[in-house]
């Protein structure tokens, strides 16, 4: 047996069409010699070389081989129906606001007797909150354009938009910094954090319902990410320092949202908003405040400018109670 051609690598190829290599575990004493022809494929012939050359030529490349068929390409059983079941799940996910945690749902009586009130700043605290409530309206309202032309749908989602992601924020941080106070002090929260998530989802929900009808832009969406991280940072240190500037300060918040929601309603009785008259609720809002099957958006609006009356009054009560003092609202109140 001669010796036709000797890999670099140790392998030697023989004349009887055997393939041989030599190796080795790291210790000259345990080598061994294992057959490899079974590993090897025949090169192409010079005929195969030259119709492949001619099917390039005739343009005949373009059935190109089946993935599942290779394989490297092929999936495992346990991977196909993982990939299955991820799909079926996504399709047969649950409607929106099916785990909503307990809130009120308004009578049509009180959802019509719904008034502007105004708490009167009573010390150094409560004028603090009150006037930066003011400078943030009044500096938004320029900004945003509202004051400016006759308002319109689209003005309308904007505004509704935009200060529902920034509402969404007083209840959860508030609800994290007693959580964690609790859990570092050991004590007991007296009953604060499910009222002040449950704050916090109502507006997120607020949210979800003008998104039915409307979805920002990316300058929008940029906005709302540079206000939030502003908000929550600002937010966060006041709680932290006084909680009770902080349930004002929303208290006067919920005070403007409820003059914002009432001027709506106007537009919408006999302004540029009358075709909310007519206009669906979405399926997600009729749920959510189990409105009537035949709900427009002026039933919604109704039903969101009661959330903000509600949470004006929990704030303002909030912020004149002292911190271990019992909440007097159990959930869904």
């Amino acid at each position: 047996m001669t010796t036709k051609l000797i890999l670099r690598t140790g392998v030697k190829a023989f004349s009887n069409g055997y393939v041989y290599s030599r190796f080795c575990t790291g210790e000259l004493s345990f080598c061994r010699t294992l057959p490899y022809k079974q590993f090897t494929r025949p090169l192409a012939t010079k005929d195969d070389v030259e119709k492949n050359i001619q099917k390039y030529k005739e343009g005949k490349f373009g059935t190109l081989p089946d993935p599942d068929k290779l394989d490297h390409f092929r999936k495992s059983n346990d991977d196909k129906k993982q990939a299955t079941s991820l799909q079926a799940s996504t399709e047969d996910l649950p409607p929106l606001g099916t785990h909503a945690l307990p809130h009120p749902i308004w009578t049509e009586r009180e959802l019509h007797s719904v008034e502007i009130t105004h708490k009167p700043p009573e010390g150094f605290v409560d004028k603090a909150a009150y006037y930066t409530v003011q400078i943030m309206r009044t500096v938004f309202d320029v900004i945003s354009g509202f004051k400016w032309g006759q308002t319109n749908e689209q003005k309308w989602l904007k505004r509704i938009i935009f200060l529902e992601t920034v509402a969404g924020v007083p209840g959860m941080v508030a609800a994290m910094t007693r959580h964690l106070h609790s859990l570092r002090r050991m004590q007991r929260d007296y009953g604060w954090i499910h009222t002040l998530l449950e704050e916090a989802e109502n507006e997120r929900m607020h949210l979800m319902t003008a998104l039915q009808l409307r979805q920002p832009g990316f300058m929008f969406r940029t906005g709302v990410i540079v206000a939030q991280g502003t908000f929550v940072t600002l937010f966060s240190f006041s709680y932290l320092i006084s909680p009770r500037f902080c349930h004002r300060f929303v208290g006067y918040l919920e005070e403007e949202a409820v003059k914002t929601y009432t001027k709506c309603l106007k537009d919408i009785e006999d302004g540029n908003m009358q075709h909310w008259k007519t206009h669906p609720s979405p399926e997600f809002a009729t749920r959510y405040w189990k409105l009537a099957p035949d709900a427009t958006m002026k039933d919604v609006i109704l039903a969101i400018r009661a959330d903000e009356a509600h949470h004006r009054l929990v704030n303002h009560t909030l912020a004149s109670m002292k911190e271990t003092d019992y909440n007097p609202y159990k959930p869904g109140q």
